[in-house]
């Protein structure tokens, strides 16, 4: 056995491998393979089409060619790519898995792990972004947009590093009995790495988020306690909503195919984790589609942007220069716009918020 497993298998087919794990691997397809890749490929368009909206609709309005919007922007193509690795795993996997070579494997396999990792790094750069605006008194992010470029490569280096590590060499083919169930290419110990750096990732974004809606929840007791501006209280609500939908949806998503892997790299029930491994990706790749529903499709300027582009209208969001009707408002401006006059305010040389004279109080002589 110690021969066996010091040897390589750099020549053997996926087969060898499949068997080796235990994992079965089909010649033929049944009802359950044809629901589960059905279910598969309609996420997979919904996730296409949604992103690619997004991506459209910030191309195509002016009003969102600020840096937060890059970094939506950025979070969306993340999510659009996944949608095409995920199609792709869906049109080799079932019976086309055993005419896959090795090489051809490892890179359908290295398209969603770069995908999913790029758009959980979006996730946590996005989570960061409102907790800085939310906490500071400014319109838009203070970022530069040269820095959101920076951290736009940045994520995607990342995301590729992480899609080819194992085809460069953290993998099985030299220690068979280390190979994992769901993976049979892949080495136990990079399962249980990526697994945890993704659970630490969901762990700061919880605790960003948290912190923000304790913030936020403060801020509306104290708003109740001094003012009944009814617009002030909708905002208190909204942040609240939306914060609890990123943390609910991200939980659903993605905790249970982590754990899943985790449990597959700790070597743990192969029945329960064969059982449960399609469904487990399926619902994380969901998150694709959440993502711009929560970010963007809350944006009344946003939707009225994916009608022009459903119609076929690409010329009405580009008559006025502005910014979005969402504004990314921050507690304090919500409380000081009633009572504080607004200065010009520019962001990449361009006026976001123009104080007009009725908003001027009078000066007293």
């Amino acid at each position: 056995m110690g021969n066996i497993t010091d040897t390589c298998h750099d020549n053997e087919g996926i087969y060898f491998f499949y068997n080796n794990s235990g994992k079965p691997i089909k010649t033929e397809w049944n009802k359950r393979d044809y629901v589960i890749v059905t279910l598969g490929m309609i996420v997979c368009f919904i996730v296409i089409f949604s992103n690619f909206l997004v991506i459209a609709a910030i191309f195509k309005n002016r009003r969102f060619h600020f840096p937060i919007y890059y970094l939506l922007g950025n979070m969306a193509l993340a999510d659009l790519f996944a949608g095409f690795a995920y199609l792709h795993m869906m049109l080799h996997t079932g019976p086309w898995t055993i005419k896959l070579s090795l090489s051809q494997w490892f890179t359908r396999q290295g398209l969603i792990n770069t995908s999913l990792t790029a758009s959980v790094l979006n996730l946590l750069f996005v989570a960061v972004e409102r907790h800085q605006t939310i906490f500071n008194v400014q319109l838009h992010s203070s970022m530069s947009t040269r820095r959101v470029f920076i951290i736009v490569l940045l994520i995607w280096l990342v995301a590729i590093i992480m899609g080819l590590v194992p085809q460069m060499g953290w993998n099985c083919t030299c220690h068979l009995s280390e190979c994992s169930t769901m993976a049979p290419l892949y080495h136990r110990s990079f399962l249980i790495f990526w697994a945890v750096l993704n659970l630490i990732t969901f762990s700061i974004m919880l605790a960003v988020y948290t912190r923000i809606f304790l913030y936020v929840r403060h801020k509306g007791r104290q708003m109740s306690q001094h003012t009944s501006t009814t617009r002030q209280r909708e905002t208190m609500m909204n942040l609240m909503k939306t914060v609890s939908m990123i943390l609910g949806c991200f939980v659903v998503c993605w905790t249970p195919a982590l754990v899943v892997l985790l449990l597959d790299g700790l070597n743990y029930d192969k029945s329960l984790v064969l059982g449960l491994e399609k469904y487990c990706l399926v619902l994380a790749e969901c998150n694709s589609f959440v993502n711009p529903i929560i970010y963007c499709f809350r944006d009344q300027d946003m939707r009225r942007t994916f009608k022009e582009i459903l119609c076929c209208n690409w010329s009405q969001s580009h008559k006025n220069r502005g910014f979005s009707e969402v504004k990314f408002h921050t507690v304090e401006q919500e409380n000081g716009k009633s009572r504080i006059p607004k200065a010009i305010e520019r962001s990449n040389g361009t006026p976001l918020i123009h104080a007009s004279s009725e908003d001027i109080p009078e000066r007293s002589n």
